[in-house]
């Protein structure tokens, strides 16, 4: 059973709220490389229960990707409470997955704090 969850608006915006670490793959249907990238977003996401692996459809949720600026797809996203650390579109291999994941966690949110400017709201 995959632990992913299929987001809508209100969903993310449960997630974001529940969760410190949400990592969302933007796809659709028709797209090839999303297709290609979906077992392996699946797997990782099977092996890490500390973190939230959603998956947004842009058919279905236009004002999520354009809100994140999704461009072409597959896109990912990883936002760590409430701010977005990370924004490419692309697949990638497992490994790389997993370093990324590995990466956002170890980030020192206070040091991105401070380093916001102050009228900047997260999500």
């Amino acid at each position: 059973m995959s632990n992913v969850q299929h987001l809508d608006e209100a969903g993310l915006t449960q997630a974001l709220a529940a969760h410190e670490l949400v990592l969302l793959a933007f796809w659709a249907p028709w797209c090839g490389p999303c297709q290609a990238f979906a077992p392996v977003f699946a797997e990782v996401a099977d092996d890490d229960d500390e973190v939230l692996f959603g998956k947004v459809n842009v058919d279905a949720e236009p004002g999520l990707a354009a809100h994140f600026g999704v461009r072409s797809i597959p896109f990912l996203v990883a936002v760590r409470e409430g701010i977005v650390l990370y924004a490419q579109p692309g697949g990638i291999a497992q490994s790389a997955l997993r370093e990324l994941v590995a990466h956002v966690q170890a980030v020192d949110m206070a040091a991105v704090r401070a380093a916001l400017p102050q009228d900047d709201a997260s999500l």
